[in-house]
């Protein structure tokens, strides 16, 4: 079984920006929505980039659904990557009941990996992708090359215990205005 250790960490992932007006090609928004049954669940993902090499899996951020991946980024990746992008079980296109637990989430990642017939990944998680992407290595590190992890931190990090207090201000505040929730939680550096 791989060890892993903070030096590991340590590495660049080359994102290539492609220019749209010379792209040809399938890109994040007009790639559609496929599906795979897992364990009797159907779960949704989109599948873009060259064939072979080893896959970039996304992990996305807390109640995110695969029009949440910022396109861009994901293009970016999938000039020179495969990459897979997920969406939850209960969450999006994706049918069941929404896990309450990290665990649970990382177990059908890895089930998904499985079931796409991946020996080994490159993960991505953002946010709450980030927590269930740590827990895919604990409990698979054989499956995982390369892990990246944004905007996210470890179990008992600093801050972590935080989270609740303030994202649920943020939430209600969406709710009030009749706005996305996400304008708040990230893409407004003061919150009035």
């Amino acid at each position: 079984m791989p060890s892993w250790s903070v030096a590991d960490l340590h590495w660049t992932y080359n994102v290539t920006h492609p220019d749209k007006s010379l792209s040809t090609g399938p890109t994040y928004q007009n790639t559609p929505n496929s599906a795979i049954s897992v364990g009797g669940t159907t779960f949704a993902y989109r599948d873009l980039g060259p064939e072979g090499g080893i896959p970039v899996v996304l992990l996305n951020h807390w109640g995110a659904t695969l029009d949440n991946f910022d396109p861009s980024i994901v293009d970016g990746l999938a000039a020179r990557h495969r990459v897979i992008a997920i969406d939850y079980r209960g969450i999006g296109d994706s049918e069941g009941d929404a896990p309450v637990t990290v665990a649970e989430m990382a177990r059908d990642t890895i089930a998904l990996i499985d079931a796409l017939g991946f020996e080994q990944v490159d993960l991505l998680g953002f946010s709450l992708g980030g927590f269930v992407a740590q827990d895919v290595v604990l409990n698979a590190p054989e499956r995982v090359r390369k892990l990246i992890l944004t905007g996210t931190g470890p179990a008992g990090g600093r801050g972590i215990d935080r989270v609740g207090e303030v994202s649920w201000p943020l939430i209600i505040k969406g709710l009030l205005t009749l706005k996305d929730a996400k304008y708040y939680l990230f893409f407004q550096s003061k919150h009035p």
